[in-house]
């Protein structure tokens, strides 16, 4: 690998903190750096929700790890999970075999949360990463076809029913893409029911939407 002069770098994840950081320390040439992730791309999660709504397709958000980072030479790529961390040996075990470090970097990214509510997650999907923007996809388009097939007015309500919970950036872009999926995308694509009549249902705690933006963005959404 490196010349024994240099430090030992190993970062967990190549999301948005990992190659940012590698990309910088890779600058370095007395560091040497491996990055560790279970997923051979880097996910662009802000665009997920796109996915999730068939606007783009996985390939479009998922770039491979090595094409990013592979100029740099003391750069070194893994594919494989990270099992256990030894802060005393300084060791971090991935896969069957282990590697060394002198700094260790932890970006492996992060879970849907429910705020105390974990009961839900059974009952519902999150967003973040390409699983979950499939699953909603699947679910998405298989709800038009199954109300188009029903004859049932009430079965046809209940179908393009669609409730998200969290008004912050990726709610609103899901619940917005949605909308115009149903209204403009698909809405002349079928004969025995109109997809512009679904009920999109957006849930959000605080007192407003997008609580991190200005207060006018968010009451601007509201009144779309």
């Amino acid at each position: 690998m490196g010349e024994s002069n240099q430090k030992k770098v190993v970062v967990i994840g190549a999301g948005f903190g990992g190659l940012q950081a590698v990309k910088k320390l890779s600058q370095n040439n007395n560091l040497d750096i491996t990055v560790i992730d279970k997923k051979n791309h880097h996910l662009f999660q802000p665009l997920l929700y796109q996915v999730a709504t068939a606007v783009l397709s996985p390939a479009d958000i998922a770039i491979p790890t090595r094409s990013l980072v592979g100029e740099s030479k003391n750069v070194t790529v893994v594919l494989g999970e990270a099992t256990k961390i030894d802060l005393k040996t300084k060791t971090v075990y991935y896969q069957n075999t282990s590697t060394n470090y002198d700094y260790l970097i932890l970006s492996a990214g992060a879970r849907s949360s429910y705020f105390g509510n974990d009961h839900w997650e059974k009952y519902t999907i999150g967003l973040k990463n390409l699983k979950d923007a499939l699953k909603i996809r699947h679910k998405l388009l298989i709800s038009f076809e199954k109300a188009e097939l029903s004859g049932d007015p009430e079965v046809v309500k209940s179908l393009l029913n669609y409730v998200i919970i969290g008004g912050g950036p990726t709610g609103v872009e899901l619940a917005g893409s949605i909308a115009e999926l149903s209204h403009q995308i698909i809405r002349d694509e079928f004969h025995t029911i109109d997809p512009a009549l679904s009920k999109i249902t957006l849930i959000e705690a605080s007192p407003r939407l997008l609580m991190t933006f200005d207060p006018s963005l968010g009451e601007f959404t509201k009144n779309v």
